[in-house]
């Protein structure tokens, strides 16, 4: 999967594992909640009642202004009247219908009809907005880590520290370790006074942090039962989450004062107005839908929950069984032409059901790509391939840690049970981290103990957050560019070189295809095109799925490759020449400019293409995104349509043939 612009640095799915794993609900409003002055379990109560605020979509600091004005009340109708009057203040041109071309309004304007909750069982399911929705365009700092939770204090702290010009994921990590630092520093209990039992099992460690952050021990208890109590702590949170906003969507509302009725009924013209605009929208859509499918697109995608598999196998990974899982594919959507599409398996609700009606109500397969390898990587593939007889690439990639870095075994502390990387992302932890948790360690512990078990829990989600691994005796280091190349399945130095920066090679691989998971599902391919394939290859970004054919044997006679990122086109041309291939390749910079002019021209020149292969961009997918997760409607992840366009344009081109 590539990058829609050099400049943008897309989230992939487990950016969302990386977000908030030592914050509770509590202490990321303490600021606030020492503002009122008050105790530990009021500032829960106030913790939750501005996040639910947040997720209705209004700004933080109205929000947390009602909330003082109305203390004594508790009318939820009357905050949300202070909240809309200061709305209403504030914004003089609110006036002004809310369109696409007039982000600014749409920032102010609450649509009650695009409220989305998820009970699903899979961390992603919930749709998070930012604390201002207009703020894409011209988000701050500030406003930027203010939207990813973090506190007023720590953020301006940072800020000022380093510079409001410094990139956002610097100021998350300065963020970070300052408060691994406090953590770390935070005295141990003596000994000799009475010791809290530990927990006895998974499910109880599980139950006790939870409670510890505040959340009640009957919906802990639901959410560990429902998820298994081999699902990560946040995942948990978020189904918590997740629960008490339907809870509170579900409860039947109070009868509005008529006086408040009437104070705010011009805000709810703007309302109305918004949601008539936004059905407009939909009208559009269902217009250009109809143009391809004779039929109106459906209203009810978003109202459908996708349940991840677990495990997350697929139809089938290597070393299992297969249980020869039987599929319906569409007389009009046998191959030849064959499509593989890809896409992160974590996203907001209705995603999934969507992609899948256009690609012609083809099941995704979803796979974890741990099973190929000692990283986690959860995808989603639709694609009209054969099911049975695929191989694997030989020789097996290593599937541990251990495995990947057998140096690191004689500095691994038997605390750390990991076995497998979370899933590569697309920036690292900083050397000040690192240096931080060599300093806790050292600073808590002689040569021969191990650190206290607080050290430890802050150490093992600092190295589970950012894929630390250790490389000395209480050193911890990031990934090398070299190292996640292995870890993908590409070749040594695929990135190396060519003016290409490592943070640009970290990105650039954090965004790729998982070759050997993508190689097993193309095997079958090998059989059929003894001779050779050609290839319609869209975001190719690094050419994943290029390497991946290669490997398997298969020729590659015509590649056309359309990838925006010009450094990315320079890696692929690299490897191209490097390899030796005897085919032709052909790039193309753009996917919204390759039109049936274009296509209609390589399938003369080629013959037609056996393959439609791609991964169009997460970014307003992935969990990670805290400021635009629209889904299939944001600015880059509609791009989806893009890749059903062209493929649409290849099977009329061809099936005219």
């Amino acid at each position: 999967m590539s990058n829609e612009s050099d400049s943008m640095d897309w989230n992939t799915e487990d950016d969302l594992e990386i977000d908030n794993m030592v914050s509770s609900p509590c202490s990321i409003r303490e600021v606030v909640a020492s503002s009122w002055a008050i105790g530990s379990s009021s500032c829960a109560i106030k913790s939750t009642l501005i996040d639910q605020f947040l997720e209705m979509g209004f700004p933080e600091h109205l929000v947390i202004r009602a909330l003082k004005e109305n203390e004594d009340r508790t009318s939820e109708d009357a905050v949300i009247g202070s909240i809309l009057t200061y709305m209403a203040l504030e914004d003089p041109s609110h006036d002004n219908e809310c369109t696409p071309d007039n982000p600014s309004s749409a920032g102010t304007s609450l649509n009650y009809t695009d409220l989305e909750f998820d009970l699903s069982d899979d961390e992603d399911s919930v749709h998070e907005e930012s604390m201002d929705p207009s703020s894409e365009k011209e988000a701050t700092p500030l406003s930027l880590l203010l939207a990813m939770g973090y506190g007023d204090e720590e953020a301006l702290e940072a800020i000022d520290k380093l510079g409001k010009d410094t990139p956002t994921d610097e100021l998350v990590q300065f963020i970070d370790a300052a408060r691994f630092s406090h953590n770390a520093d935070a005295p141990v209990h003596d000994s000799t006074k009475k010791e809290r039992t530990g927990p006895s099992s998974e499910k109880d460690m599980q139950l006790a942090l939870l409670l510890e952050m505040g959340y009640e021990a009957e919906e802990a208890l639901a959410a560990i039962d429902r998820c298994g109590t081999d699902t990560p702590i946040e995942e948990l949170i978020q189904f918590i989450t997740a629960a008490r906003f339907r809870h509170n969507l579900d409860a039947p509302q109070q009868k509005q004062n008529p006086e408040t009725h009437s104070k705010f009924s011009k805000k709810r013209k703007k309302i109305d107005s918004t949601s008539r605009n936004h059905m407009k929208q939909k009208l559009k859509r269902n217009q250009e839908y109809k143009k391809h499918h004779g039929t109106e697109e459906q209203d009810d995608d978003e109202d459908i929950v996708t349940h991840l598999p677990k495990p997350m196998i697929g139809f089938g990974v290597p070393n299992l069984p297969f249980f020869g899982t039987r599929r319906n594919i569409p007389p009009d959507a046998i191959g030849p032409p064959y499509f593989y599409y890809e896409n992160v398996a974590l996203t907001p609700r209705g995603v999934w059901p969507k992609i899948q009606r256009f690609l012609n109500d083809i099941k995704p397969e979803f796979v974890d790509s741990k099973y190929f390898g000692a990283a986690c990587r959860k995808r989603g593939y639709v694609h009209n391939l054969p099911i049975q007889n695929r191989f694997r690439l030989l020789p097996s990639p290593p599937v541990t840690i251990q495995e990947v870095f057998p140096l690191s075994r004689r500095w691994w502390p038997n605390w750390d049970k990991r076995t497998k990387l979370n899933c590569l992302v697309t920036c690292i932890g900083s050397a000040k981290l690192t240096d931080r948790i060599k300093k806790a360690i050292e600073e808590n512990c002689n040569d021969n103990d191990e650190p206290p078990s607080h050290v430890k829990k802050i150490v093992m989600e600092q190295c589970k957050k950012w894929n630390l691994i250790w490389v000395g005796k209480n050193k911890v280091a990031p990934l090398e560019p070299d190292e996640m190349e292995e870890l993908m399945g590409f070749p040594k130095n695929h990135t190396r070189g060519g003016g290409i920066s490592k943070t640009d090679r970290h990105k650039f691989l954090g965004n790729a295809f998982q070759v050997d998971t993508v190689a097993y599902h193309l095997s079958v391919l090998k059989n059929m095109y003894p001779r050779g394939i050609n290839v319609l290859s869209l975001f190719s970004g690094i050419g994943g799925a290029e390497v991946a054919l290669h490997r398997l044997g298969i020729p590659l006679k015509n590649v056309v490759s359309v990838e925006i990122s010009e450094q990315c086109r320079t890696i692929v041309d690299g490897w191209w020449r490097e390899t030796g291939q005897r085919g032709n390749l052909i790039h193309a910079q753009d996917v919204q400019e390759v039109d049936e002019q274009m296509l209609e021209q390589w399938n003369s020149k080629f013959g037609g293409f056996d393959l439609v292969i791609g991964g169009s961009p997460c970014n307003n997918l992935a969990g990670g995104n805290r400021v635009s997760r629209d889904g299939l409607e944001g600015k880059h992840s509609s791009l989806f349509y893009e890749y059903y366009r062209i493929l649409e344009c290849v099977k009329s081109i061809m099936r005219g043939q």
